[in-house]
């Protein structure tokens, strides 16, 4: 059995999540793809996957096992590329992660200039409001804003996001402009239903007329004027900017929320990583100064 040949494959079943996903991928029968990463477990004497009709969940001998064949993986391809002087323009697939709206607005632009310099590399920009599990692999590079637990990730800071309050003119109107947090219990509000980083500004404090689980749905709520809004500053930008929104109460917003790259910590940063990292940090720091990130607090 070539084992390297078999922790390709039980990464690449993981990474299209079936392992008919990943047959369609590589282009294999499905029987083939489960028979190749069945005799990888029996040659290993442990279960690695655990099988279902929907799903495939890694044990945590599987856990283990899958961060050390990635990092086994990213050497040997390193080594190879070396070796074929392959170093000058780095190739193959990158993984980046990021929230949803931060992603499309930010990111993408980052994602679609780095693809210019680099015709070699195919990236997969993931989009979605969660934290993906980076030491297990499931992502090369992620985006996240806020404080970060003590994960052992290596992270390189770009900048910082107000938490901020926005109103409609027509509420505005109606309730009058809050001046204290308790004026906010005269206002109906919007609960946006994700998490938001640890200490982001305050909680609702009118009665909660809409709950929604998408960004771009409370901004246009809020724009309605079914409620005011508690937001990451990036997500009303616009419509603050267009006058759709008005910002309240800025004298009193928290510390900005910290931005971050993360990665898994690697004994050799693959090329195609560093390259990113590098792209992307010196671009994702001009977009947010340019943002006016700065806390109103803090800027006096």
């Amino acid at each position: 059995m070539d084992r390297l040949d078999a922790m390709s494959l039980l990464l690449d079943t993981l990474d299209a999540g079936s392992f008919s996903a990943a047959a369609r991928r590589l282009d294999i029968p499905v029987a083939t793809l489960t028979r190749r990463v069945g005799q990888l477990e029996a040659h290993l004497g442990v279960v690695l996957l655990l099988r279902s009709t929907r799903r495939l969940t890694l044990t945590d001998t599987g856990r283990r096992y899958v961060e050390g064949a990635r990092r086994v993986l990213s050497q040997v391809d390193e080594i190879e590329r070396d070796a074929a002087g392959e170093f000058v323009e780095p190739t193959g697939r990158l993984l980046v992660s990021a929230p949803r709206m931060f992603g499309r607005l930010h990111v993408l632009p980052i994602v679609g200039a780095f693809l210019e310099q680099h015709p070699g590399i195919t990236v997969d920009l993931q989009l979605f409001d969660g934290n993906v599990d980076l030491a297990a692999g499931a992502a090369d590079v992620a985006v996240r804003i806020g404080t970060l637990p003590d994960s052992g990730l290596i992270a390189t800071t770009v900048g910082q996001m107000r938490s901020v309050i926005a109103v409609s003119p027509l509420l505005l109107d109606l309730h009058g402009t809050p001046h204290r947090i308790d004026d906010l219990a005269m206002i109906p509000s919007i609960l946006l239903d994700i998490p938001l980083p640890q200490g982001a500004g305050v909680k609702p404090h009118g009665q909660v007329r809409l709950v929604v689980s998408g960004a771009e749905a409370a901004v246009d709520a809020a724009e309605a004027g079914i409620g005011y809004v508690r937001l990451l500053h990036y997500q009303v930008a616009d419509a603050v900017e267009a006058g759709r929104l008005r910002l309240v109460l800025e004298h009193l917003e928290d510390v900005p929320s910290p931005v971050h790259l993360l990665h898994a910590p690697l004994p050799q940063l693959p090329q195609k990583i560093r390259r990113f990292l590098d792209v992307a940090s010196e671009r994702l720091r001009e977009r947010l100064l340019g943002m006016g990130t700065e806390s109103r607090t803090n800027a006096g």
